[in-house]
């Protein structure tokens, strides 16, 4: 017998990992083609993976930022939460840390998070998920490697790597471009991060998608399960980070972490949760990129044929993408005290979504906001990589790579021509695309 609403809240909140996947998307079924305005403002989840999974999401949004751009959802599988929708009311959240904690003890970066002791088996803190001063200690150690001089020194990799994913490629046959190609250059980025082998590569992709599907029915019965699966992630990087204690400091990202005061004595969980997060930010946001663009360009043709008349114009239309896209849906925080924002009152302990996705659509911090322009003005204006304290660290080295990679596609193809339809990933935190079917043209 289905379980109802009001007890999968209940469980959830709680923290049951035990908990069935199908069971939470059954009580909280929707219709993700409904039309929002047909609703009262309160009945809106924006949060629900089914909007994303179906790529309904964009008018929810609109909706929104009109009308109730702090918005309180009172009933969801993540429990209670507020919506912040638009561009300065995020930038406000995002660099005022000590009003929005990040820390997972507090629930953290996502949805769904709750509050959980350090000693949970389940909590995996991580950098990203801490307040400064520790927050700040650990982003050190890991920081310069995505400073300018060092990214210098891996375009020549990337691009050498790129080009031959690219000749390997069918032309006139239609094939998955995000397994082929976005999945393949970040595979192989990450396996030199962490100076892994490249046949391990698959592994941190396997676990990238771990993290994104652990509520997925498809994948896991159950989170727990997806818990097992990531366990398996932490007896691997175990093994290196021990080994890499023993010899000279190297300039990869897990002897970087085995070395430095702040990181070199993480417990289990600790080591996991920072691992797991090298992983999906090198991951999940630039292959999410990478196949956005060729989606954008394939649904924006003018664009595509301004590309193509102009290659130049790649280092513009790079931010755009990321724009466009907005690989990270969200990052969520909790207050820490009662905050007044956008007219409404938060109140202490209270969970709040900053909607990157919705904030790179809002007409009145960025102008045509619901076009995508190659060679926009200001392509850098955007909330895909945060603000403040926890502004994506990598950001560079994301552009680099999608830059290069058509740069690279430039010199070999007419065109990518989408030949099917996309497959969204079914979450709201990262915005994803599993599958999209492409033809090349030489």
């Amino acid at each position: 017998m289905a379980l109802d609403k009001k007890t999968v809240m209940e469980r959830m909140i709680a923290g049951d990992l035990t908990l069935s996947n199908a069971d939470v998307l059954e009580a909280f079924r929707i219709d993700p083609h409904f039309d929002p305005y047909s609703v009262a403002l309160d009945e809106l989840d924006p949060g629900h993976p089914a909007l994303f999974a179906n790529d309904t999401l964009w008018s929810h949004f609109e909706r929104l930022r009109a009308e109730d751009p702090v918005h309180l959802t009172e009933e969801s599988m993540f429990g209670p939460y507020w919506s912040v929708t638009k561009y300065k009311d995020i930038m406000y959240v995002d660099t005022h840390h000590e009003l929005f904690s990040s820390q997972q003890i507090q629930g953290g970066i996502a949805l769904g998070g709750r509050p959980r002791e350090e000693e949970d088996p389940y909590a995996l803190p991580m950098f990203i998920q801490e307040d400064p001063p520790k927050h700040d200690d650990q982003r050190k150690v890991i920081a310069p490697m995505f400073v300018p001089r060092n990214l210098a020194d891996l375009e020549p990799l990337i691009r050498e790597r790129a080009g031959q994913i690219l000749d390997n490629l069918p032309v006139n046959e239609e094939f998955n471009w995000v397994r082929e190609v976005s999945v393949e250059l970040t595979g192989q980025m990450l396996a030199t991060l962490f100076d892994v082998p490249q046949e391990d590569r698959m592994k941190l992709i396997d676990w990238s998608d771990t993290v994104s599907n652990l509520g997925n029915p498809e994948y896991f019965d159950t989170p727990e399960q997806g818990f097992q699966e990531l366990f398996n992630c932490l007896g691997y990087f175990t093994e290196y980070y021990n080994e890499r204690k023993t010899q000279p400091k190297k300039f990869d990202l897990i002897s970087m972490l085995a070395h430095d005061d702040a990181t070199n004595d993480m417990s289990p969980q600790e080591l996991l949760g920072n691992v797991l997060l090298l992983i999906v930010g090198g991951n999940d946001t630039t292959r999410n990129s990478i196949t956005g663009g060729v989606l954008a360009l394939n649904k924006n043709p003018d664009e595509y044929n301004k590309l193509l008349q102009n290659p130049g114009l790649i280092p513009k239309m790079v931010p755009e993408i990321i724009r466009w896209q907005s690989p990270v849906a969200h990052m969520a925080r909790t207050a820490m005290q009662d905050v007044e924002l956008g007219g409404k009152q938060i109140r202490k302990g209270d969970r709040v979504a900053m909607w990157y996705i919705s904030g790179n659509r809002d007409e009145e911090a960025i102008e045509n906001a619901n076009q995508f322009i190659i060679d926009r003005a200001n392509p850098r204006q955007h909330t895909a990589f945060g603000y403040g304290v926890h502004r994506c660290v990598g950001n560079r080295l994301a552009e680099m790579q999608l830059r290069v990679i058509w740069e690279e596609i430039m010199k070999r193809f007419s065109r990518v021509e989408v030949t099917g339809d996309p497959v969204y990933l079914p979450t709201s935190f990262i915005h994803g695309i599993r599958e999209l079917p492409v033809t090349l043209r030489a």
